[in-house]
């Protein structure tokens, strides 16, 4: 009875270890064919979709950034303007004082018109000048006929010499007429070309060209145009559409050209420099679509953008102290290289971003517009 017993707990221990052995080996079987599948899956995945995108989170935005300096220099009477003010192109950024601006007008403008009279003044004496030369040949024919009529009377005294008929006090005051009437001609002619050249003189200044296009009234119409270009320069305006950053000007400030006083960022036209990796960069084209997330709106919020270009070196060949990759203790770093990525502007509408912002930047390798 008691080896009946003994026995039993035995053969029930048994197969308790049985059932727990077959359990384990159902176990390690399911595992292996999971472990199977998840192989085999990976592979079917890593076949069909690996190396179709690149990705990277070293992206940020940028923008063409327009720095804001005067073209003229004064003192500052007002800013309109303030930081991350949303300023429209043309808006007023900037005042100068224009006091200076505005004598430098009103001078110009009496220097033109002055020119003008003097251009006048030329066309007036062109008239008096022409009634000069006409003076000078009626002087000029005059003293022809008198230099004609002096060497009739000398010719004919000098026929009668012979004959006893004309004394020789005579003949010596006919010569000598002759001879003044000689100086007078000369004189004449000489008195026509002065008034001649004089006339010439003037009409160069006024030859070829109506008032308006002489060449003393241009120089001084520009003149008047450069004062003019200078006053409208005191209002310092906005070069684009954008937001008022790095403001650095007062009232009351002077202000030199050239001198920076803010800058104005396009948000509406911001771009993305993405920094991809160089083994990424296989199989990466110009008009390839590119999906992206920032880290101020996170997931739910993705922007689509396009390739427009690569960057002509990496971050390291532009920077200040370029690596001497030639020196003997030289170690290998894998190199990335900016990729910029245009977004789409309504996207951009919708949810503004701002220059430097973080951007994480996915780019879909199987399609090019």
């Amino acid at each position: 009875m008691s080896t009946t017993t003994a026995t039993a707990p035995a053969a029930v221990v048994d197969r308790k270890a049985a059932g727990a052995s077959a359990r384990r080996r159902r176990l390690l079987i399911w595992l292996a064919i999971a472990v199977v599948a998840s192989a085999v899956l990976y592979g079917v995945y890593a076949l069909l979709f690996t190396g179709r995108s690149v990705s990277t989170d070293n992206a940020y935005v940028g923008a063409e950034v327009a720095q804001v300096t005067p073209l003229v220099g004064g003192p500052v009477a007002a800013v309109p303007a303030k930081e991350t003010q949303v300023v429209h192109t043309g808006d007023p950024l900037v005042i100068l004082d224009d006091a200076d601006a505005r004598i430098a007008v009103a001078q110009a403008e009496a220097a033109l018109g002055q020119a003008e009279r003097k251009v006048r003044g030329y066309a007036a004496n062109d008239t008096a000048l022409g009634g000069q030369v006409a003076a000078r040949q009626a002087d000029l024919a005059r003293a022809q006929s008198d230099l004609v009529r002096a060497r009739t009377d000398l010719d004919r005294r000098q026929n009668l010499q012979g004959s006893g008929a004309v004394s020789g006090e005579e003949l010596t005051t006919a010569r000598n007429q002759f001879s003044a009437a000689q100086a007078e001609v000369a004189q004449a002619q000489a008195n026509l070309r002065a008034a001649q050249g004089q006339r010439e003189a003037n009409a160069t200044l006024i030859e070829g060209a109506p008032l308006e296009q002489n060449p003393e009234v241009a120089a001084a119409r520009a003149r008047l145009d450069s004062a003019k270009l200078a006053l409208s320069r005191t209002v310092i305006r906005a070069p684009m559409d954008g937001v008022v950053s790095k403001k650095s000007v007062q009232v009351g400030q002077q202000v030199q050209p050239g001198s920076p006083l803010m800058a104005v960022v396009p948000i509406e036209a911001a771009y993305v420099d993405a920094n991809f990796k160089e083994v990424q960069l296989k199989k990466v084209r110009i008009g390839q679509p590119v999906t992206l997330t920032s880290d101020l709106y996170g997931k739910d919020v993705v922007f689509h953008g396009r390739v427009t270009g690569l960057s002509g070196g990496t971050g390291s060949a532009f920077s200040l102290i370029p690596a001497q990759n030639a020196s003997g203790n030289w170690i290998k770093v894998v190199q990335r290289l900016p990729v910029r990525i245009a977004l789409d502007p309504r996207e951009l509408a919708q949810h503004p971003l701002r220059v430097g912002l973080s951007m994480k930047a996915k780019i879909d390798l199987t399609n090019a517009r």
